[in-house]
């Protein structure tokens, strides 16, 4: 054990995040591989443990890049994820693959978004999702959250507003709670704000629903996927996510067929 006095920063951290986590010290301390009674004495600033072992206890508490850097300046230590711009030459390659893979899930639309919402790219099929939507909300940087649920978005032509609109509220809260961040929450308020009030009945199956979508050429039925890049090393492309909306019947899939022909094609 380090005779170092540690950073009370550090102490105070590791205290917020465990019972964030609600995780007793001894349940920590065995998932980083170490005794309760030494991250008892991390916790009360009388031992500064090394960079090793921060990193040790940021991975058993499930943190993002970006918090395991916050906890290690907090130790004193230098961050050692890099954050590297999404236009950089360092991620040129990530930004082909991410190209192709939106390519790939045509003709279903799919979009790479940043933390909070803020679009990054997306596929041709996309504009399905903001044909009618208001200018403003298409002015860049779009944020597909607002775009979504705004009464001027494309939640007029949701038809389970509440229910689906319920999912990505509860999702972002489910986030919310392992990571706090006021912004977020200022953005959930927001986004919460625009949905109608829904008084769950006898027949209610939950927020988990398929989106239901109603368009010229027939109600939609859509399922949404969530993709992240869980071995990522750079914040930047850890923090990104894919969302592709995916037909939940073959009714669907042909629509989207259809759209995707008379885009190419020109027509209609």
């Amino acid at each position: 054990m380090s005779q170092t006095t540690a950073s009370p920063a550090l102490a105070e951290e590791l205290r917020r995040w465990r019972r964030t986590r609600r995780l007793s010290q001894l349940d920590l301390a065995i998932r980083a591989g170490t005794t309760q009674r030494h991250l008892s004495y991390v916790e009360q600033g009388r031992s500064r443990p090394g960079r090793a072992m921060v990193l040790r206890l940021a991975e058993a508490l499930d943190l993002s890049l970006r918090d395991r850097n916050g906890l290690l300046q907090s130790a004193g230590y230098a961050p050692v994820f890099p954050e590297s711009r999404l236009d950089s030459r360092e991620l040129g390659a990530v930004r082909d693959a991410l190209d192709r893979i939106l390519e790939g899930h045509m003709p279903c639309p799919a979009v790479v978004v940043r933390p909070y919402g803020e679009l990054v790219a997306a596929n041709r099929a996309f504009s399905l999702l903001t044909e009618g939507c208001a200018a403003e909300l298409l002015d860049p940087p779009v944020n597909v959250l607002r775009l979504a649920l705004h009464p001027k978005g494309l939640a007029g032509r949701v038809d389970n507003l509440a229910e689906w609109g319920g999912h990505i509220i509860q999702s972002l809260r489910s986030e919310s709670s392992r990571s706090p961040d006021p912004r977020l929450d200022a953005l959930i308020a927001e986004l919460d704000g625009y949905l109608p009030s829904v008084e769950p009945g006898p027949d209610h199956l939950g927020f988990a629903v398929p989106l239901r979508l109603h368009s010229d050429d027939g109600e939609l039925h859509l399922i949404t996927t969530l993709t992240s890049f869980a071995t990522a090393v750079d914040i930047t492309l850890a923090e990104l996510r894919l969302e592709a909306f995916l037909p939940a019947d073959d009714a669907t899939a042909a629509i989207l067929e259809r759209k995707a022909r008379a885009s190419t094609t020109g027509e209609g």
